[in-house]
């Protein structure tokens, strides 16, 4: 499924206790549907790192057009900007870094993201390896049986029209199951 995106998209990172050493959770999503485009967990916080998350994401959204990406001022977003998105070509995608928390511009959207992901991260006490599949687990639930008040108690995938039912799990197993992918 390719989520349909505004063109604007929010950027930011975490610390997250990983076997007991601490790491980078790296979140990337769309400002206005809220969808979550991709995430992942690394060592540190280099141009590589943020490359790959702006990789994944490109990935997920395909062809549709990106017109701003919101980052902070960690140098590594800039320097992956430039790799990933960057053209000569119009039209361009503009890179907004060194926001605020409060004024324009902010990036308090993934920030409250990532507070969400902290309140999960407490109860689980951390995560034993890197490669987890909870990180993704966080991902689908986020996007689609999660609601948000923002969204009128919908979820991001919402728009999608994904009909799920009252139970969003049960019904989301079933497209899943369903799904060509994983028919056998």
């Amino acid at each position: 499924m390719i989520p349909e995106i505004s063109g604007v998209l929010c950027a930011d990172e975490m610390m997250v206790k990983v076997g007991g050493k601490w790491r980078w959770l790296w979140s990337i999503m769309d400002k206005e549907t809220r969808f979550l485009l991709a995430s992942h967990i690394s060592a540190e916080r280099r141009t590589q790192d943020a490359r790959r998350l702006f990789q994944k994401a490109k990935k997920r959204i395909r062809e549709q057009r990106v017109e701003e990406v919101i980052t902070d001022g960690l140098r590594a977003y800039q320097r992956a900007f430039k790799k990933e998105f960057y053209t000569l070509r119009g039209p361009r995608t503009k890179h907004t870094r060194h926001i605020r928390l409060n004024g324009n511009p902010n990036n308090n959207l993934i920030e409250r993201l990532q507070g969400t992901r902290r309140e999960r991260d407490k109860v689980l006490r951390g995560m034993k390896i890197e490669d987890t599949p909870i990180v993704r687990g966080f991902d689908i639930y986020y996007n689609f049986i999660r609601p948000h008040m923002a969204l009128n108690g919908k979820t991001p995938a919402a728009g999608m029209e994904l009909e799920l039912g009252k139970n969003r799990w049960y019904g989301l197993i079933r497209k899943a199951v369903g799904h060509p992918r994983f028919a056998s």
